[in-house]
């Protein structure tokens, strides 16, 4: 069950790495970037043995401790970053008075409650000129000190907070009513996979990654890939986990083709593995053309719970 578990752990925990984003929703530039749509997961059939999942390991404790109701407020959060600028968050939900009073306090104790304003809309600073954020009141207890030079936050548009890490990227993003400006079509724009029913997508550009100068496998496949893209979808009754490597060199993309098929073979013989858990890793599609390797598979959604469970 490990590689498994390593695949779908990686899928739905893809960030350091928020209807469903398509290629003209994340920037080109961005060097990672994450969507995550819960009010799909939680309408289809198939995605709701996850959503409880979800729900049970991380909604319930922000409820009791920070008293914010995930279930009830937020719909979709997308994430992405650019080099030079920071991290960029997108929530979009239905947010009640009391959480946007909570924001209010924190952006009050870490922050200037005086507004600024842009294209008629109000936004704040947020942390200090370090980007630490160190909350604390009761059981809600936040810490976050990747913002850099500090950040900006903004409730002003509708349905949505938006957080950035620079005031340039806040005031195009109000100016655009919080909706996030695309590549344009640009070339060599950061890869996103797509689907009509998207509940998770991922991307990292790992050509702008640093080299560890580890040698284990994880750092040689980054060493020999520009980016990377993870999906995870609803196709009927089933969940479609979908990946794609674009690598270095045609070749590399054949040879790594040629490692998974030889990885899943291999623990296909794991005695500790079930029936069903087996059938799911042989019956995974691996292609490589070109540069590009890619990796599908569908999962009952149960099986994907008691994986990533245990």
């Amino acid at each position: 069950m490990r590689v498994l578990k390593i695949l779908l752990v990686a899928v739905l925990l893809a960030a350091p790495i928020m209807s469903a984003a398509g290629p003209n929703d994340i920037p080109g530039s961005a060097d990672w970037y994450l969507h995550v749509d819960l009010k799909q997961m939680k309408s289809e059939e198939a995605g709701k043995p996850l959503y409880d999942w979800l729900r049970d390991e991380a909604f319930d404790d922000v409820k009791n401790d920070a008293g914010i109701d995930i279930e009830q407020e937020i719909d979709s959060l997308t994430a992405f970053s650019i080099t030079g600028e920071g991290p960029v968050i997108v929530v979009a939900g239905n947010f009640s008075t009391e959480t946007r009073d909570k924001i209010m306090a924190i952006i009050a104790a870490e922050g200037d409650i005086t507004p600024l304003e842009a294209s008629g809309r109000k936004y704040y600073r947020l942390g200090d000129d370090d980007g630490n954020i160190n909350y604390s009141e009761g059981d809600l207890d936040i810490s976050l000190d990747s913002l850099e030079d500090g950040g900006w936050i903004s409730m002003d548009v509708k349905d949505k907070i938006l957080i950035t890490g620079t005031q340039e990227r806040m005031k195009a993003l109000l100016a655009n009513k919080g909706r996030i400006p695309g590549p344009g079509g640009n070339k060599g724009t950061i890869l996103v996979l797509t689907a009509e029913k998207t509940l998770l997508q991922a991307g990292l550009n790992t050509a702008k990654l640093e080299d560890d100068g580890d040698d284990d496998l994880d750092s040689k496949i980054l060493r020999n890939t520009e980016q990377v893209a993870f999906l995870l979808a609803v196709a009927k009754d089933k969940l479609a986990i979908e990946a794609e490597l674009i690598t270095t060199e045609a070749d590399m993309a054949e040879s790594l083709a040629s490692v998974a098929r030889g990885l899943i073979s291999l623990v296909s013989f794991d005695d500790s593995m079930d029936a069903e858990a087996v059938a799911v890793l042989q019956s995974t599609k691996i292609e490589a053309k070109g540069n590009s390797l890619s990796l599908s598979l569908a999962v009952d959604p149960n099986l994907v719970v008691r994986t990533i469970g245990n």
